[in-house]
């Protein structure tokens, strides 16, 4: 049997397993995603990304939750997966577009080894046939919605995949696990969502703890702080240029006058993993 390798990487604490068609051969079932990112008996992880799918002179990527369930974006993961790219001489350090169930990102390197990852993620959108939303009409920003018994000022929006963000004047990781669940799985989200609880620092810098659909709390999250940052911006909370705090580390992100939310931020390397015949 070929060896099974795959490379891990992270995003402020935000780390996926890298599986390459290319070079390793393996039938993506659910049940082997999950047991790949299985802490406790596999290798680990917040989720796989399985590319580069090089076709017609396309780079795509598929992104699943360590559920098994795919994902249509992932800010963190775009940026390793831009990384793993370059380590790896699929591309050369400047700017490509790569493809994902979510629609095309721009990528750009800001320094030769790629450290530092600058992804154009696209322009946000409200509209509750893109999350989709049940229930509920228009635009969702800044409104009260129930969840577990309470009422929560929140904002859902797309940024390639569903996001919900609410405000909070404190947050906690605790919240974040207490309050999920009842969020991912709401009523109101058929397809499940993210979540962000959210606090205004200043008109600059935002805080956010994570819980996302198919892998619950996380220390980080790409498309979150881009959601986060889109949302108070929208609801004239902060400027265009914000930087985000998260529990693994911070991300800036940026809202052109077009709209289109840019996010940067850093990936690095943990290793290479050889799986042993018999664990799958």
């Amino acid at each position: 049997m070929p060896t099974i390798t795959l490379e891990k990487y992270h995003g402020l604490g935000n780390d996926y397993l890298v599986l390459d068609p290319n070079r390793s051969h393996l039938q993506l079932q659910k049940r082997k995603i999950e047991m790949l990112c299985c802490r406790n008996f596999g290798v680990g992880a917040d989720g796989l990304l399985y590319g580069p799918i090089l076709e017609e002179g396309k780079i795509s990527l598929r992104i699943f939750n360590p559920d098994g369930s795919e994902a249509e974006e992932s800010g963190n993961g775009l940026r390793i997966f831009a990384k793993y790219l370059l380590d790896e001489g699929y591309v050369k350090p400047q700017e490509f577009t790569l493809h994902t169930l979510g629609g095309q990102v721009k990528i750009e390197f800001l320094d030769e080894e790629g450290n530092v990852i600058r992804v154009n993620m696209g322009k946000p959108a409200y509209a509750g046939n893109q999350m989709p939303l049940s229930g509920l009409e228009g635009e969702v920003v800044n409104a009260h919605l129930r969840f577990h018994g309470n009422d929560y000022n929140t904002t859902c929006l797309s940024i390639g995949n569903p996001n919900c963000v609410i405000m909070m004047e404190e947050i906690t990781p605790q919240k974040a696990k207490a309050l999920g669940p009842y969020v991912e799985g709401a009523a109101y989200f058929p397809n499940r969502i993210n979540m962000q609880l959210c606090k205004v620092l200043d008109r600059k810098n935002l805080a956010i703890e994570i819980y996302e659909r198919g892998a619950g709390y996380t220390l980080a999250s790409g498309t979150g702080a881009c959601a986060a940052a889109v949302a108070a911006e929208r609801m004239g909370l902060v400027g265009r240029q914000v930087t985000v705090h998260m529990q693994g580390g911070s991300l800036s992100i940026e809202i052109g006058e077009d709209g289109s939310v840019y996010m940067t931020g850093p990936a690095e390397k943990i290793g290479t993993i050889a799986l042993a015949e018999d664990f799958l």
